[in-house]
């Protein structure tokens, strides 16, 4: 029986380092683009962050830090209305 083989094509971002090794957006190649006409403000999106990078601004709508998510794409899964899109890092 021959191993399979699988192809990976990563696209990569616009680098930003931190020196200080915390932040992730140096090597993200997709983020959550937030579509927040459907939001309900129910807050599946930050409880279920592996990061605990998305927050609720006094607008009550929920938003991620962007210099710190890795870009898992849990919060999109998890999104009831499914406005979570996630997109290619530019």
């Amino acid at each position: 029986m021959r191993p399979r083989v699988i192809k990976l094509q990563l696209h990569l971002a616009p680098v930003t380092v931190d020196l200080g090794g915390t932040k992730t957006m140096a090597w993200r190649t997709i983020k959550p683009a937030f579509h927040y006409e459907k939001c309900t403000k129910c807050g599946l999106c930050a409880t279920y962050c592996p990061e605990g990078v998305i927050f609720q601004k006094e607008d009550g709508f929920f938003h991620p830090d962007y210099e710190y998510c890795k870009g898992c794409g849990i919060c999109a899964v998890e999104c009831g209305k499914k406005f979570i899109e996630m997109i290619r890092e530019i």
